[in-house]
């Protein structure tokens, strides 16, 4: 299973036709379906459902188009990474991130990174904290911010100086609305969204305590988002984070505090036992001066 032939398979996949997708990759037509079927015949599997106008995958066709994309990206990223070897500091630095305030420290950080390191790029991937992992796993992110309880265990890390606090966002014509803190006990059989990272989902969990039984979870969400667009439409409170509202410019939104104060941290992770790229190393090194200054300062 070639390389080539693995992108091929991606652009049909995209194109939905084989003669457009031909014209995209400057090869014949015949010469693309010829490598199409000598990847079904290695496989042993069909991989399209070939109509008169259009082809669609099959659950195997699905498949390798998932596995395809990772080992694409993956091989993208490697000869990226050889080639600023050989040059000056630069490449991709890939980075996962949930939504929270960190991301501005996160961002400074980038920026003054750059200015010393200007053949730098960066690819942001916003989710949860299991894609973020996942991710990192299969080797397609450098780094990942993750909002602690998180484990930790298979990763090298560095705590960064911020702490986010749980509350819940609800309307302004919410009764919640009127309050400094909300309580468990003022949640009860309220309609609820809530996150879906499993480390924070523990946290919220022990906050609650026994009134976490009595909640009315509705909807679960990754990204905070859509989560809040029902809120604006009045079916119920998300419970979120602070940091991940401090952008949201809807006056009718507002964030109330939990009490007693829950609050998590955040860190940098990266796999352990695993030489980072010369541009990940120099970053990390520059993150790790970076709080430690601020801890002095």
């Amino acid at each position: 299973m070639e390389y080539r032939d693995l992108k091929y398979f991606l652009v049909v996949a995209r194109e939905e036709n084989v003669t457009r997708a031909a014209e995209v990759l400057h090869i014949s037509q015949p010469a693309l379906s010829r490598r199409l079927m000598q990847l079904e015949d290695e496989l042993g599997a069909q991989l399209f459902v070939r109509g008169k106008r259009k082809i669609a995958l099959t659950p195997a066709g699905l498949f390798l188009k998932r596995r395809a994309g990772e080992i694409v990206e993956l091989t993208e990223r490697t000869r990226s990474e050889f080639s600023a070897e050989r040059d000056a500091v630069g490449g991709v630095i890939a980075i996962g991130s949930g939504e929270g305030e960190i991301m501005r420290f996160l961002a400074e950080t980038m920026n003054e990174f750059g200015s010393r390191y200007p053949a730098v790029r960066f690819d942001i991937y916003s989710n949860n904290a299991d894609y973020v992992q996942e991710r990192l796993e299969r080797g397609t992110l450098d780094l990942g911010l993750l909002f602690e309880p998180a484990e930790l265990s298979k990763y090298e890390y560095i705590r960064l100086p911020h702490r986010d606090r749980w509350g819940v966002l609800v309307r302004s014509c919410d009764g919640l609305a009127e309050k400094r803190y909300v309580t468990p006990e003022d949640l009860r059989g309220r309609r609820v969204f809530m996150s879906m990272q499993r480390g924070a989902a523990m946290g919220v969990r022990d906050w609650f305590g026994g009134e976490y039984q009595k909640l009315d979870v509705y909807a679960g969400y990754n990204l905070l988002y859509n989560a809040a667009m029902l809120v604006d439409c009045c079916m119920g409170a998300a419970v979120c984070i602070e940091g991940a509202t401090s952008l949201y410019k809807n006056p009718d939104l507002v964030f109330i505090p939990f009490y007693p104060e829950l609050s998590v941290s955040a860190v940098l992770v990266w796999k352990k036992y695993q030489p980072l790229p010369a541009a990940v190393e120099r970053f990390v090194e520059f993150i790790r001066q970076k709080v430690k200054d601020a801890a002095v300062g």
